[in-house]
């Protein structure tokens, strides 16, 4: 779910995992509504949550079997030892949170979420002000859990990680939905192609001729930037040249760019600001 700060990310989290209740409508989490049946809903759901909350004097052991017990699970020592190992906390079992690096601790925080075995998981910005190296674990750790079956809902304003590792996105922007789309379709409906063609000599404005074809003059005036639609039966790219020949232009170099999940996503929230 991809949404600038303050887009609404955490609030509709939140309204479906039960901590904010909703005002309006209605929310069902595998048939069960998150009012009426919030027990058997939330029994589902793992959230992991944006800031770090922890008892910082309890061992990592005692805060994940803790919160296995809130959910009313029986006690199995053998399932908390796998998500610990997993999540490489094993060998940080005994120690206390305050001692745990604030990667550990958010580590700490997705075992506490799986500890009562949920089918979806909510992961509330979890590499936010966290090191590249953490991040990357972190997708690693979520590709585990993708492949147990697990549904993750991830929340985020970086752009990169949901281009790497989602399956299906959603835009959220001033507390509304734009869109839910799979991925590689949205790309392919919405993402376009760009044409960069790189002069011989500087100019300092399009010629007036090829002003039909909306071209961008890219500092310092040596690059021209054509866009268009890879999948139209037409693209222009040959006229355009042929007319650029025309026009006393000369080419060194052409180069294709198609545009990034995040041009779309910049696109959609302009749209609709």
């Amino acid at each position: 779910m991809l949404g600038p700060y303050g887009a609404g990310k955490t609030s509709l989290t939140s309204t479906i995992c039960g901590i904010s209740h909703p005002t309006d409508g209605t929310i069902t989490v595998s048939g069960h509504d998150v009012v009426k049946n919030y027990r058997k809903a939330r029994a589902l759901i793992g959230l992991v949550p944006q800031e770090i909350a922890l008892e910082p004097f309890e061992t990592v052991w005692n805060s994940v079997s803790f919160t296995r017990g809130l959910f009313g699970k029986s006690r199995d020592d053998a399932y908390l030892e796998t998500i610990l190992r997993q999540l490489s906390l094993w060998d940080k079992k005994d120690a206390q949170t305050k001692e745990l690096s604030g990667g550990m601790k958010r580590r700490v925080l997705i075992a506490k979420a799986l500890s009562h075995g949920p089918r979806i998981l909510f992961l509330d910005e979890p590499t936010a002000g966290v090191d590249v190296e953490l991040r990357k674990d972190m997708w690693d750790i979520v590709a585990k859990l993708k492949e147990d079956g697990v549904t993750i809902i991830l929340t985020t304003h970086y752009i990169e990680e949901a281009e790497a590792i989602a399956d299906r996105v959603g835009v959220i922007n001033q507390g509304q939905i734009l869109l839910v789309e799979d991925k590689a379709t949205l790309m392919a409906q919405m993402g376009r192609k760009q044409l960069r063609i790189a002069l011989s000599t500087q100019i300092t404005q399009v010629p007036a001729p090829l002003a039909p074809y909306d071209l961008e003059l890219a500092p310092p005036g040596d690059t021209l930037i054509y866009h268009y639609d890879a999948h139209a039966d037409r693209t222009g790219i040959t006229t355009l040249l042929n007319d650029l020949q025309k026009a006393g232009i000369t080419m060194t170099d052409l180069k294709t760019q198609e545009s990034s999940l995040e041009d779309i996503f910049v696109d959609l929230v302009k749209e609709k600001a």
